[in-house]
């Protein structure tokens, strides 16, 4: 069935280069158009799309004003983000996430750049993706409030009746489309005392993951940090994977430390969790706890399947209803990799449960 499509910029231009991108693909057909934030909110008001394309910078009501007010009214479109901001480093993309956005793409500041065909694929790949992702969850305030409060419960449980974890222990976590704001579901649970170092690959270009890193320390206890070269992996610190590099682990005298490589794309993606998997193969972690997240493709699926072979490892996969989209996790469902198959609010603690406090 065809995808229906509402595309909102102000620019006369850009929105027939946009359409005439959109309509070119049978999947989809684009049956509205709007001008400004204002313009697309009622129409969202009072019809469903299966993805709407959105840009930042508009008058009356920008992009993130559209993204908030659809927040404070519950209302879910499958948004992607099309603008000039989204573009290397710009905090306005994980504003945009953070309030909903599915995903986005840089658009060329020129509509006439438009046309070319890597930009039109990218668009067309990305678009399907969110037009058939699920729709977004609003968390209230009232909900975070309580995970806060489960994690203390959880770790207070830990400390006091939970046997503790022998051996030295990672966690290793791969995500993509949907992942930033999943990982705020994630990360911030985790407490400082984790006996553990955390290992994230989160699919994003050059120049996003150092603002995701820094938005994600803000918010948790746990140290969270853009992983460099050469970097000594520490207990409770949270290492993110460089936007156009993999990350890979070595074992330097019994230290281990992060390895950033130039390995070519794998599974289209750079960087790559599969890298990070197979990195492990050779390490002396007794436990190994492997996350897999809401993303498309099957990226981490082969590297785990291979980790498997020479390491000890248990796999948790988010569940179908809490991820954006179901891809990733399925993947490694259906190869019958997952030890546990969880809802998103529910990953922290097993994390927590399967490696244990350094304290206890």
């Amino acid at each position: 069935m065809t995808k229906k499509i509402l595309v909102v910029d102000d620019s006369a231009l850009m929105r027939r280069v946009l359409c005439d991108i959109i309509n070119s693909d049978k999947r989809f057909q684009v049956v509205a158009r709007a001008t400004n934030g204002l313009e697309a909110f009622d129409l969202l008001s009072r019809n469903t799309y299966d993805a709407v394309v959105l840009d930042v910078n508009m008058p009356k009501m920008n992009g993130l004003q559209l993204l908030e007010e659809l927040r404070k009214y519950k209302i879910p479109a499958k948004v992607m983000m099309a603008s000039t901001d989204t573009r290397e480093g710009a905090k306005t993309t994980l504003d945009a996430l953070e309030l909903g956005a599915m995903d986005f793409i840089h658009k060329p500041d020129n509509a006439l750049d438009c046309r070319v065909d890597s930009f039109k694929e990218d668009m067309l790949r990305t678009l399907d993706v969110v037009a058939n992702s699920n729709p977004p969850v609003f968390e209230t305030r009232e909900k975070v409030i309580a995970d806060r409060r489960t994690t203390i419960k959880m770790v207070d449980i830990v400390k006091k009746h939970a046997v503790k974890v022998p051996g030295s222990k990672i966690v290793a976590l791969a995500s993509s489309t949907g992942g930033p704001k999943a990982l705020q579901s994630v990360i911030p649970k985790l407490p400082a005392e984790l006996d553990a170092p955390v290992l994230v690959v989160q699919h994003m270009p050059k120049g996003f993951t150092a603002s995701l890193a820094e938005r994600l320390n803000d918010m948790s206890q746990v140290t969270v940090k853009e992983a460099q070269e050469g970097e000594e992996l520490k207990k409770g610190t949270v290492y993110i994977a460089m936007g156009g590099k993999h990350m890979n682990v070595k074992n330097n005298n019994g230290k281990y430390t992060i390895h950033l490589s130039d390995e070519p794309n794998r599974e289209g993606v750079k960087p790559c969790a599969n890298y990070m998997y197979e990195s492990l193969m050779e390490s002396r972690f007794d436990t190994i706890v492997c996350v897999v997240m809401t993303g498309m493709g099957a990226d981490g699926t082969e590297g785990i399947k291979n980790l498997e072979t020479k390491k000890k490892v248990h796999v948790i996969a988010q569940d179908q209803n809490t991820s954006t989209v179901y891809g990733m996790p399925k993947s490694v469902v259906t190869a019958g990799l997952s030890d546990q198959v969880v809802p998103l609010d529910q990953i922290a603690q097993e994390v927590i449960l399967h490696v244990g406090l350094n304290d206890q």
